[in-house]
């Protein structure tokens, strides 16, 4: 899960270049910097817009428990002022005066700024983020104002179960470690997290060799380059904090409740799933859409339409490094909760016991690869596509990879991971609502 900032994310011939033809007639070219700060550039013709993205390894994946949170403070604080943009007013009208958006977002695994902007404003978007990476101030009068906003961030997703629902569902799944741990943290840190202490985490991650700068659009990578060059000269150094190591837990709670006065009870049903770049992955996303992922899902179909027991619903995958989720949100009436995780714990034992039908599963590959396509008309997309593949993993897949590793999935593949997944065992239920009775929702979770 990702938050956003509510703002709204040399001699160049001595460089190695790495080239990739893609099916899309979009070419990535990749180049590492002197100091060791890698960029990405994807041309994108037909668009007049680009988008700048400085992608950096952090997030709770980076903290420990006494500073849990602080990867999400630091996002907010990037905004508020460094050597040539003063503070927040002077960010913000930069881009506005250009018409350009710009944003940010914390994950578990990595945080990200960028600025989209008409092609002919490029250099802005290079500017306005290289002066937030290389010079933010962290002033202490800016750093105690943000404690209120992003505390009443805490608040609004305390109020918004919807959201909150997602974060207890990891807590359940990971435990009490790096992965469970919720990105905007607790408030009490929230409260007394010091200045040193911010500046020493963004000193530990801010390096070269920890960030991606990702350049999507109506741009070449000669340019991309000059202008990285001259916006983002880090100073050598290498990242002195790694990832915590996820440890899968072996834990007897099935069910995470939170009783709290709601007029629609959200729940999550789930398993643990596969890691990102796992053989699986494709095959897990594939069954994520055949059950939740659309209007004519099994889902929708049969929990919603037929049954009428929820207003939304949708099964969707996370992704890491090293594990993953596959779960089913929905938002249920208060008086058939039960009815409803009987009946999503329904369809996940059918599609154990059968394989999908052919045309199921030719809808949903043309449903994923349609999504990608479109998501891909957007240079913001782009970047973050590249961008996170060359920051998380050794290697890039191109659009024409992913859309190959789509077609390869067969319906035999789909029932054998749905049995290795969906075991009763597995099954794990988050939910906020008027109930008390943990013990009777854990006894909903079987075939």
């Amino acid at each position: 899960m990702l938050l956003l900032v509510g703002f709204r994310i040399a001699d160049r011939s001595q460089l190695p270049t790495e080239n990739c033809q893609l099916k899309t007639e979009k070419m990535h070219q990749s180049t590492t910097l002197p100091n060791g700060l890698k960029v990405i550039t994807t041309p994108i013709e037909g668009t007049k817009s680009v988008t700048v993205l400085c992608l950096v390894g952090a997030g709770s994946r980076y903290e420990h428990k006494a500073i849990n949170g602080i990867s999400h403070f630091l996002e907010h604080l990037f905004f508020k002022g460094a050597e040539r943009y003063k503070n927040a007013s002077e960010v913000a009208s930069a881009i506005d005066s250009v018409g350009g958006d710009f944003n940010a977002f914390t994950g578990k695994e990595y945080a990200g700024y960028y600025v989209k902007l008409s092609s002919d404003q490029k250099e802005v978007a290079f500017d306005v983020i290289g002066d937030m990476m290389l010079n933010a101030t962290f002033v202490q009068e800016e750093i105690d104002k943000e404690r209120g906003v992003i505390l009443e961030e805490y608040n609004m997703y305390q109020d918004t179960p919807m959201y909150q629902v997602g974060w207890d569902f990891e807590k359940l799944m990971f435990g009490d470690q790096a992965m469970g741990w919720d990105q905007i943290g607790e408030p009490d840190i929230i409260r007394n997290l010091t200045r040193d202490q911010i500046v020493d985490y963004k000193n530990a991650l801010y390096t070269p060799d920890n960030a991606i700068i990702s350049v999507a659009g109506n741009i070449t990578q000669e340019e991309a380059l000059e202008l990285a060059t001259k916006y983002f000269s880090f100073e050598d150094g290498k990242r002195s904090i790694d990832p915590a190591e996820y440890q899968k837990i072996d834990a007897n709670e099935r069910v995470i409740l939170q009783n709290k006065k709601t007029e629609q009870a959200h729940i999550i049903v789930g398993v643990e799933g596969v890691a990102a770049r796992h053989d699986d992955n494709y095959t897990e996303k594939i069954m994520s859409v055949i059950l939740g992922g659309n209007m004519s899902s099994r889902m929708f179909s049969n929990v919603r339409e037929a049954k009428g027991l929820s207003y939304y619903i949708r099964t969707t995958t996370d992704d890491y490094t090293d594990t993953g989720t596959i779960s089913t949100s929905a938002g249920v009436d208060l008086k058939r909760i039960d009815l409803a995780i009987e009946a999503i714990i329904e369809e996940y034992r059918k599609i154990t016991e059968a394989p999908v039908s052919d045309n199921e599963l030719k809808k949903a590959k043309a449903f994923m690869k349609g999504k990608i396509t479109l998501r891909l008309e957007d240079s913001e997309e782009y970047a973050h596509l590249m961008g996170k593949q060359a920051l998380m993993y050794p290697s890039i897949d191109s659009v024409e990879d992913v859309m190959k590793k789509i077609d390869a999935v067969t319906a035999d593949d789909i029932l054998r991971l749905a049995k290795e997944l969906f075991k009763e065992e597995n099954l794990r239920l988050a939910l906020i609502g008027p109930y008390s009775d943990k013990e009777h929702l854990a006894n909903l979770l079987h075939y």
